[in-house]
């Protein structure tokens, strides 16, 4: 019940306010950003105990 009110007040939000919208996109994309950047990160540390040749090709690029 409260995550629906929650979402209800959010969506009343956006639709007073459009700009949130542009806000809540942009950092939903630069948290994606940096936990792609910190499991990089983490994999290649991993990588130099596990040899894993399908990761291999999908991380590098």
């Amino acid at each position: 019940m409260l995550v629906a009110i929650i979402f209800i007040v959010i969506g009343l939000m956006i639709a007073v306010f459009p700009q949130l919208l542009s806000i809540m996109v942009a950092s939903l994309l630069i948290f994606i950003g940096i936990i792609l950047l910190y499991l990089r990160y983490h994999y290649k540390k991993l990588s130099k105990e596990f040899e894993n040749p399908f990761m291999d090709f999908f991380i590098k690029y």
